[in-house]
C-alpha cells in the first residue's frame, strides 16, 4: 500500500518487474479526482498498490493536491484544434509509457484517458476502460481488455459485444457522492447574505471534442438573463483561465458589485453544489453531482444528450434549458438544505468487485 507522500525510488527498489498486485489510475480531467478517490482507498484497503498519473489541464492537478492524492503529473493542455489534440494524446502516451514501464502494472484503469488506453496497450498491460457517456469521438487503434459503465447505457453502441462488459447500477456520482459531508460555510466565506439565492454556474467545455457552439451562446443568454436579479448571487466556476478572463471581460461590473463572484482557488466542488439553491451546468459531472445531491440542476448543454442524462430527467432530477425562451423556467427559489443525504457505498463496492474481477 502506497502511503501518502510515497517514495518513489523506494517503492522500485522494493518493486518486483512485474507484478499483479499494482493498479495504474490515471486522471486526465478533472471529474476523475473525485471520482477515483473512494476507489482508490477500497483497493487500497484490499491491499493492492495504486499508482496515480495525472494531467496538468482543467484544474485536474490541483484538485489532486487538493484531495491530498498522490500522484504524478505527466502532460497538459495541447490545444483545441483536432491536430493538435492527437499530436498531445500521443506525446502524453508516450511519455506515460516511459515513465510506467519501470513499474510494470498489473492493471491500468482510466475513466476515458485516450493516452492511458494507448500507453497501456505499447507496455502489454491490460487495460479497464469506464465511461458513461456514448457519444465520446472513438480513435482508431485504441483499444482495452474491458469496460465498465452504468447499467443505463446497457442498450447504448457504446457496448462493445467483443469486449467483456461489467455494468453497474445507477450514475458514476454515485461511487463517491454519498461520502460527501456538509462541512464548510462557503457562503459565508465569500460574504453571501443569508436571503440571497445561490446559483452555481459552470460553463460549457469549450475544447472538448463534443463542444458545440450553440452551449456557449445558451451559456451568455443565461448569465445575461441572471445577473440583472438582485436577489441572486451567482458563482461561475470557469473551466480554463481564457474561459475566465473572458467572464471577467464581460460581466466585470457585476464581479465588483459582489453579484457574480468567481473562486479565487480550487474548492470542493460538492460543497460548492450543497451551498447552493441550484446549479446550471455546460456539461455532465456538476450535473450529474447536483442530481446525486438533490440539488436543483438545469443543463445548457446543447451536444447530444446521454442516456445518464435523459434517465435523470426522467426522474425529474434534471432539467434542461434548450434556449433563451426557457430561461422563464428556472425556479429561483431558496431551498431546503435539511433533506438527508443518501447514504450507501453499493455502487462503490459494485465497481470494485468488477475491478477485481478484472486483474
Amino acid at each position: 500500500m502506497i502511503p501518502g507522500n510515497w517514495n518513489k525510488a523506494k517503492l522500485l527498489k522494493n518493486m518486483p518487474l512485474s507484478s499483479k498486485n499494482i493498479i495504474w489510475i490515471d486522471l486526465e480531467n478533472s471529474p476523475h479526482v473525485p471520482f477515483f478517490k473512494p476507489i482508490i482507498s477500497e483497493l487500497e484497503r484490499r491491499g493492492f498498490t495504486v499508482m496515480v498519473t495525472c494531467r496538468d489541464a482543467y484544474q485536474t492537478r490541483d484538485l489532486a493536491d487538493f484531495h491530498h492524492l498522490s500522484h504524478t503529473c505527466i502532460g497538459k493542455h495541447y490545444g483545441k484544434t483536432k491536430i493538435l489534440k492527437i499530436l498531445g494524446v500521443l506525446s502524453r502516451a508516450i511519455r506515460m509509457a516511459l515513465y510506467m514501464r519501470k513499474y510494470k502494472p498489473g492493471l491500468a484503469i482510466c475513466h476515458g484517458s485516450r493516452s492511458h488506453l494507448i500507453a497501456s496497450k505499447l507496455l502489454n498491460i491490460k487495460s479497464v476502460l469506464l465511461t458513461d457517456y456514448e457519444y465520446t469521438n472513438a480513435i482508431p487503434f485504441i483499444n482495452f481488455t474491458y469496460t465498465i459503465i452504468p447499467i443505463i447505457l446497457a442498450e447504448s453502441k457504446i457496448v462493445n459485444r467483443k469486449i467483456p462488459t461489467f455494468f453497474y447500477h445507477g450514475i458514476k456520482e454515485d461511487v463517491y457522492v454519498p461520502f460527501f459531508k456538509p462541512g464548510e460555510n462557503l457562503c459565508e466565506q465569500f460574504g453571501i447574505a443569508d436571503q440571497k439565492i445561490v446559483i452555481t454556474i459552470r460553463p460549457p467545455a469549450t475544447e472538448a471534442h463534443y463542444h458545440v457552439a450553440a452551449s456557449d451562446d445558451l451559456f451568455i443568454e443565461t448569465i445575461d438573463f441572471l445577473k440583472s436579479n438582485d436577489n441572486l448571487v451567482l458563482i461561475l466556476l470557469p473551466r480554463s483561465h481564457k474561459q475566465r478572463l473572458f467572464i471577467e471581460s464581460r460581466w466585470g461590473e457585476a464581479i465588483q458589485q459582489g453579484r457574480m463572484i468567481i473562486p479565487p482557488k480550487v474548492i470542493d466542488g460538492l460543497e460548492l453544489i450543497w451551498a447552493s439553491d441550484l446549479v446550471i451546468s455546460g456539461g455532465g459531472t456538476m450535473n450529474r453531482e447536483a442530481a446525486a445531491l438533490n440539488v436543483p440542476v438545469y443543463s445548457i448543454f446543447r451536444g447530444k444528450i446521454g442516456a445518464v442524462d435523459k434517465y435523470l430527467h426522467q426522474q425529474g432530477r434534471l432539467f434542461f434549458i434548450n434556449d433563451q425562451s426557457d430561461l422563464e423556467q428556472i425556479k429561483l427559489v431558496k431551498r431546503d438544505k435539511r433533506v438527508n443525504l443518501h447514504k450507501d457505498n453499493n455502487v462503490l463496492n459494485e465497481v470494485v468487485t468488477h475491478i477485481l474481477n478484472c486483474v
